[in-house]
């Protein structure tokens, strides 16, 4: 039997990733020896929600982020990181697992820290081109460090190994056909289409020229396809007259299918969206989150537009209007398109969770 704790939270790119493991870990030691996983985290945040949802025990830790500038609050996240140690210390030594394993967020730091107090392996997964705080600090301890994006190793100077495994996705972004998922979405051979999402909340820059561009003359012929996402959606739709040729939905679950067979799609540039953005082979225009720690989906965007497999545009860009005529000139131009999907797909790992399970598998033995 072999026990694992994992943790990672705060955001769906730090849970889902942590999931996904988790699931690849359970699928390969279940049938022959059996798997026990459990994660910790805060069941006020958003893994409180996912992590049972998925299947998993959360064992509830005190946990709070760090401030980015001394003040008061450092304080109060040094005495909760002492707490959370303290915590799980206690789980660890109660569950006895042969490694635990982070993928990121400040809840990942009093497990990471109290196993390697207690000589238990530490493995970690950076799921963006720019480590965040919680892993560079504890790469430091870790045995294995996992990486999504290539060419981070400088980051994890102290890491006893580092691995290039690539990020985490849904299965259902795998082995997509063009022609069979645009006959799926209806669309004719001669039909041209937008995919839009801005992450399962949406984006108001990404909604807000879609909505604008598929009412402009020059795109009267487009067909648009937006992901608004939940907390958009409602103000998207007061006194709006959405225009005919787009579709709007708040939540799509088959963006597999919309990705493959847009003729371009617009997204921000997580690492769960960039990894299936190269499992899809997307002709994309990634607009990064302004707001993301240490500007990291610029830094995630940048790997595909230094070969060729994106085009890298501001939000502040967006809102200036400089996408509609980059947005025109692509649609306009099939070999670019056609260039830019295959450099995406060569930034594919699409045995992604097979390299992940070898190296836990490695680590701890079989």
């Amino acid at each position: 039997m072999k026990r694992f704790i994992v943790t990672g939270g705060g955001t769906s790119g730090h849970i889902n990733p942590a999931i996904t493991i988790a699931d690849a870990l359970m699928a390969h030691y279940g049938p022959s020896e059996g798997c026990e996983i459990i994660f910790t985290g805060r069941k006020e945040g958003l893994e409180g929600e996912l992590v049972p949802k998925a299947g998993y025990e959360l064992r509830s830790i005190t946990a709070k982020p760090f401030p980015m500038k001394p003040s008061l609050r450092m304080i109060k996240a040094f005495i909760a990181l002492n707490e959370g140690k303290k915590q799980c210390m206690q789980i660890i030594k109660d569950f006895k697992p042969d490694a635990v394993i982070g993928t990121g967020g400040y809840v990942c730091a009093p497990l990471l820290d109290a196993a390697s107090s207690l000589k238990v392996p530490v493995v970690i997964h950076e799921a963006n081109a720019f480590p965040g705080r919680a892993n560079r600090y504890m790469g430091r301890k870790a045995d294995l460090v996992l990486t999504g994006f290539p060419g981070i190793e400088k980051d994890f100077p102290k890491a006893h190994k580092i691995i290039h495994t690539g990020n985490p996705i849904r299965s259902i972004m795998i082995g997509n056909d063009r022609d069979e998922c645009r006959k799926k979405l209806g669309l004719d051979p001669s039909d041209k289409m937008v995919f839009a999402m801005g992450g399962s909340l949406g984006s108001k820059t990404i909604n807000d020229f879609i909505i604008d561009a598929a009412g402009r003359p020059e795109f009267k012929d487009i067909k648009f396809v937006l992901g608004s996402g939940k907390q958009q959606t409602a103000k998207l739709t007061e006194g709006i007259k959405i225009p005919d040729n787009l579709q709007m939905f708040e939540y799509i679950s088959n963006t597999n299918e919309y990705m493959c067979a847009a003729d371009v799609s617009i997204t921000r540039s997580g690492a769960v969206t960039c990894a299936e953005t190269a499992a899809i082979g997307s002709c994309s225009i990634m607009i990064p989150y302004p707001h993301a720690a240490h500007d990291h989906q610029t830094y995630n965007a940048s790997t595909f537009e230094k070969i060729g497999g994106c085009i890298l545009m501001s939000d502040a860009d967006v809102v200036d209007g400089k996408l509609f005529e980059v947005l025109g000139s692509l649609l306009n131009d099939e070999d670019r398109r056609m260039s830019m999907r295959e450099n995406a797909k060569k930034l594919a790992v699409l045995d992604c969770d097979e390299k992940i399970v070898k190296a836990i598998e490695e680590l701890v033995g079989n």
